[in-house]
């Protein structure tokens, strides 16, 4: 059986970069008013074709999002959409609504269609529905577990395929349709703008003690009842495998390219694992998931409803690492990078190549663009060179312990 794709998250065109350069089989991107992530910079119609072709050359798919809930006249304005997709040759269109399917399949049909998880599908007839109206895949409810992934797997086309997630962050509400941001903060989830008010902190008021606040639990940093532990399966994708997954999907389009490269990197390293006869995810792989900005993790509910829910109290995320510098040439033993945080001669670093286990990377020296001796690269973006005895690839990270100086 062929091994499933490693889908990433490209929220702009650095994280594309970096997805793709650290393993990515195929992306997913949005850009323009049809997106669930407004929030992520995304692609102009200018943009995409640009993005696309960068990716084909690089031999990766790419998936435009299309899956809010449109209203009114913006279901008008969706065949020009559907036309500049079509001319930026995407590899395929994310879709929720059925007219937006629909219309589609009218206009461009050579497009392959994958439904959304909004769609929420959680059982074999609606899979096969929606493969009978013109869908190649589905992309799965996050509220399955994997034996009925398995029965919607035996009891539909064996063409259809079937898209899980498996890294990031875990919507509180059924399959991401959720109505609080939009009665809190008048930013409807639905059509891509939501406030995430589920991560806020809350207090208790008594409505005759106005201004007095109490926890709903007696912690003094409030409570997050709301709040969803992130999905992390990176040690469970032989199972995933099995029960017949045909893409891994990383959540994270406005998460940082530094998440993009790690994320991606450990789950491409895992996924190869697949294929050989020791199944298990390399080491390093599970560790580094450990290494980009996260709450505490869980397998969600793929073994069965998780005891506590997904309301378990998990505060903030876990910030512990972050990019020092981007690789952008190396020769005759110098190793030149654009800075992205202060760092400076003397310093202890880790070098994350594409497809490779991280290494210490002590940086013996500095010089300057023009080859002048300096202390620190304190300028964010600023080039500097540095000895480095063995080839490094453009766009590998060298990155730090948060705090460090």
């Amino acid at each position: 059986m062929k091994l499933p794709e490693v889908l990433s998250p490209a929220g702009d065109t650095e994280k594309l970069r970096l997805a793709v350069l650290y393993g990515a089989d195929a992306v997913y991107l949005g850009g323009g008013p049809f997106t669930m992530r407004q929030a992520a910079r995304g692609f102009s119609e200018e943009e995409l074709p640009r993005a696309a072709a960068f990716c084909h050359e690089n031999g990766v798919r790419v998936y435009l999002t299309c899956n809010t809930l449109p209203r009114g006249e913006e279901a008008d304005r969706i065949e020009d959409f559907l036309r500049a997709a079509a001319d930026a040759k995407v590899d395929a269109l994310i879709v929720t609504d059925l007219g937006v399917l629909a219309a589609a399949r009218e206009l461009v049909p050579q497009i392959p269609l994958h439904v959304s998880t909004q769609a929420g599908v959680v059982n074999w007839r609606s899979a096969r529905a929606l493969w009978e109206l013109g869908a190649k895949r589905v992309i799965l409810a996050r509220e399955l577990s994997l034996e009925e992934i398995r029965v919607i797997r035996e009891k539909t086309p064996p063409e259809l395929e079937l898209e899980a997630f498996v890294h990031g962050a875990m919507c509180m509400a059924f399959s991401g349709r959720c109505l609080i941001s939009d009665y809190l903060a008048d930013r409807d989830p639905n059509r891509g703008r939501c406030a995430q008010p589920c991560r806020w902190k809350y207090r208790l008021v008594e409505e005759k003690r106005p201004g007095e606040y109490y926890p709903i639990v007696e912690d003094e940093d409030g409570s997050w009842f709301f709040n969803a532990k992130d999905l992390c399966m990176i040690e469970h994708l032989d199972e995933l495998y099995r029960a017949g997954i045909t893409s891994f999907k990383i959540e994270g389009r406005q998460k940082s390219a530094y998440y993009a490269a790690v994320v991606t990197n450990a789950y491409r390293a895992a996924r190869d694992r697949l294929g050989e006869e020791m199944s298990a995810p390399p080491a390093w792989a599970v560790e580094e998931v450990l290494r980009v900005s996260h709450r505490p993790y869980s397998t969600g509910f793929y073994f069965g409803r998780p005891q506590r829910g997904q309301d378990d109290r998990c505060g903030d995320p876990v910030r512990e690492w972050e990019v020092a510098a981007v690789a952008e040439e190396w020769r005759d033993g110098w190793l030149w990078v654009s800075q992205r945080n202060r760092f400076r001669a003397g310093d202890e670093l880790e070098l994350l190549s594409p497809g490779e286990a991280p290494r210490a990377f002590l940086v013996e020296a500095l010089r300057d663009k023009n080859g002048a001796p300096i202390e620190i690269a304190p300028h964010p973006t600023m080039r500097v060179g540095m000895p480095c005895s063995v080839p490094v690839r453009c766009g590998a990270l060298l990155r730090r312990r948060r705090g460090r100086e």
